[in-house]
């Protein structure tokens, strides 16, 4: 959420980052003032009230009974207006708000102008893809030609966009997520985390993905209408609502490995195949809530984590600053880091890293005592990945694949897998059925 102070000292601020996330955008910022300054008169009247009210229940032994039934009969009167000042006190409360929470975050004076990922400004690139090799395959049909990965029937259980991974597939899937938490807990020092995976309306707000992202979410129909979580963003930094920090408490730097839900809404049509778009995922997410001073620190630091991810795999990426109109509404900053994909010839991203200033810590209310002069103020949020464990499974799979049908598994995830150098091909061996307690396994 935006500060109405700025809206109504700078309405020009408001249009102009509504112009240049979208062309289209009508002005508000003359609207959401005029809606502010009712809510407030409302405010005021109603308080006026009850003030009188107040005044007339104070008794003198002086009154009269005259005096005093004069004082009953007006403070009857007063009650009925007063529930009528309360019922438009909270309908003009509710409007402001309404208004207030669907507007998207300020833009960083460096983000560049654009509409769509056309105009994403590419800052980095690292590593050079390599030649296919003999008989390359895409992920899916690699997965599928030696029996690892089943798309078929997880459609027929679940529908579109689920899978099943089998076998050393499912176990480099694990090995990923794993090692990834351990670089970002263990190298860089960021707090693990085990998040609820459920949460209420209330953290999806504060996160900003109610009301504008509400048809991307899994709702669950229960007596509270819980939520799957899109991403562990929403669990861990709603870590930080409703509290008030001391900033000798801060940066908090939180990772979680989880799985994320996401129904993918507008995408009908797009990456159907394989697991570039699935309505489950894995995922390690970075999550740091620090003060003002250090959240553009903070920002570089954790696009940096996520490229030493995939620096530390040997696997080919770039990174871009997204321009205007290709930001997420809560941002006010993002990096994209885009892997090389071998099948589709080009990169695709795999991590995002956002600043989000203080405009989710004002819907979470999460604030910190300044040390300087104890003032209460609002934190400043920052979310990335590192990484999305999918997309990272199969740009392993494209990137390190061989002529004989294996793929090469990189060095920092061996032992992650049991000392295994490569999987499928010749090293594909099928079960004959499970290891009884006490037996050897065949």
């Amino acid at each position: 959420m935006l500060d109405i102070k700025i809206i109504r000292e700078k309405p020009e601020v408001l249009d102009g980052t509504l112009s240049r996330r979208n062309p289209d955008a009508f002005p508000v910022a003359e609207q959401i003032t005029a809606l502010y300054k009712n809510s407030c008169q409302q405010e005021a009247a109603l308080q006026q009230l009850r003030q009188e009210k107040n005044t007339l229940s104070q008794w003198n032994a002086s009154d009269s009974d005259h005096d005093r039934s004069i004082r009953i009969a007006k403070a009857s009167s007063l009650k009925t207006q007063e529930e009528d000042l309360m019922a438009t006190n909270k309908m003009a409360k509710e409007s402001f708000e309404s208004m207030m929470m669907t507007l998207p975050n300020w833009i960083a004076h460096d983000v560049p102008d654009g509409s769509n990922e056309e105009h994403n400004k590419e800052i980095k690139r690292w590593g050079t893809p390599g030649p296919l090799c003999a008989g390359f395959m895409d992920h899916g049909t690699w997965g599928r030609h030696h029996g690892l990965l089943d798309t078929d029937q997880a459609s027929k259980i679940s529908g579109a966009r689920f899978t099943y991974l089998m076998g050393d597939l499912a176990r480099l899937e694990r090995a990923l997520g794993q090692w990834m938490l351990d670089v970002q807990s263990q190298t860089f020092g960021f707090t693990e985390m085990a998040v609820p995976y459920l949460v209420r309306q209330n953290a999806v707000y504060g996160s900003g993905q109610w009301p504008k992202f509400k048809d991307d979410l899994f709702v669950i129909s229960d007596e509270h209408d819980r939520f799957l979580i899109p991403t562990a963003e929403v669990p861990l930094v709603n870590w930080a609502a409703e509290r008030i920090w001391n900033e000798s408490d801060l940066p908090l730097c939180l990772t979680a490995l989880t799985p994320c839900f996401r129904s993918e809404a507008g995408s009908a049509g797009k990456d159907t195949t394989g697991m570039l778009r699935q309505h489950q995922f894995n995922k390690v997410e970075l999550v740091a809530v620090c003060t003002p001073e250090t959240s553009d620190q903070w920002h570089e630091q954790m696009r940096k984590q996520a490229e030493y991810i995939l620096e530390l795999l040997e696997l080919p990426y770039r990174t871009v600053i997204l321009c205007a109109g290709d930001m997420g509404a809560t941002a006010e900053k993002t990096y994209d880091i885009e892997v090389w994909v071998p099948s589709q010839n080009r990169y695709r991203e795999i991590a995002s890293c956002s600043k989000c200033g203080d405009y989710q810590a004002r819907r979470m209310q999460a604030r910190y005592r300044r040390q300087s002069d104890g003032k209460i103020c609002f934190l400043h949020t920052l979310n990335g990945s590192g990484l999305a464990v999918g997309r990272t499974l199969l740009a392993l799979i494209e990137n390190f694949q061989c002529a004989d049908g294996t793929v090469q598994v990189p060095a920092v995830l061996q032992p992650y897998m049991g000392g295994k150098t490569s999987i499928g091909g010749q090293s594909v061996q099928k079960s004959s059925g499970l290891a009884l307690v006490g037996e050897s396994a065949p």
